[in-house]
């Protein structure tokens, strides 16, 4: 069974994150070592919660790791809360060496043109330092021409050429391999698009764009990518497995769309992955 160690906050309560990761990875039978940045009582969306980080906990956590022989086949960072995290996951990755497997990045720091809350503009650079060691890197819209320095366009507004061409500037910052979320198809459809330096190939795959917000679509995106590769998968069909399997979530939880704020309704459909239904 292959292992994947993954870095990310932990709500108690609310789907994202870990708690939506390791329930997809679980069920992509993918072994998974949670190691959580921060413990929130629960997601942000709430009126109100509590948050401790654990930046410090880190290094501790991953050297007791090494020490007892846990040695990945991925490492799956998804949303860093500090600079200070992002060198404590630099320097378990350099530690490593060859033994840390495939580095899949999530940098999760922004949406809809605008960096989270809590997070400036000076974070940018440093995810950009582990952005360029990443094997794949999974950025949305925003966070791409972040990464990039240059200035935002809603991903409506977004022209399909400028798109892939954006593919080729991101990898060229380190990543071998590129998906961006979040593309708008021009034809009322979304999805993302890819690219894979290693054979020269694109890809894209797009479905019905819902309405509205949703809450840990790209927790559960990056998960479903970072389990199938590991399980074989090509870059392409990997994506498209994830945007197919994001999609019936988002019907799912349209059944209730009042609780579309706690999260994807992602357990009902969690079956689907183990027939490659969503394929």
């Amino acid at each position: 069974m292959k292992r994947i160690i993954t870095f990310q906050d932990l709500s108690c309560a609310g789907k994202c994150s870990i708690t939506a990761a390791l329930p997809v990875l679980s069920c992509l039978e993918t072994e998974t070592v949670v190691i959580p940045t921060a413990l929130l009582s629960n997601h942000t969306a709430f009126e109100s919660f509590v948050s401790y980080d654990l930046s410090d906990r880190i290094i501790p956590v991953t050297k007791e790791l090494e020490k007892n022989g846990i040695r990945p086949d991925a490492v799956y960072t998804g949303y860093m809360g500090s600079k200070e995290q992002i060198d404590a996951i630099m320097s378990f990755v350099e530690n490593m060496g060859d033994d840390t497997g495939c580095l899949i990045v999530d940098p999760a720091m922004a949406d809809d043109g605008e960096m989270y809350s809590g997070l400036g503009r000076d974070f940018i650079p440093h995810m950009k330092r582990l952005v360029a060691k990443a094997d794949l890197a999974i950025p949305n819209v925003t966070e791409a021409f972040l990464l990039l320095d240059r200035d935002y366009i809603p991903p409506e507004e977004l022209d399909k050429a400028e798109a892939m061409e954006m593919l080729d500037a991101l990898s060229a910052l380190g990543p071998a391999q590129v998906i961006i979320t979040g593309i708008h198809s021009g034809s009322g459809d979304i999805g993302a698009i890819c690219y894979d330096s290693k054979s020269g190939r694109y890809g894209e795959c797009f479905k019905k764009k819902h309405d509205g917000t949703y809450l840990g679509g790209g927790d559960i995106f990056a998960s479903v990518v970072s389990g199938r590769l590991l399980a074989g998968w090509d870059l392409k069909d990997a994506m498209s497995d994830a945007v197919c399997f994001v999609t019936r979530c988002i019907e799912e939880t349209d059944r209730d769309p009042e609780s579309r704020w706690y999260g994807l309704s992602f357990e009902k459909c969690l079956a689907e992955l183990k027939t490659d239904k969503g394929r």
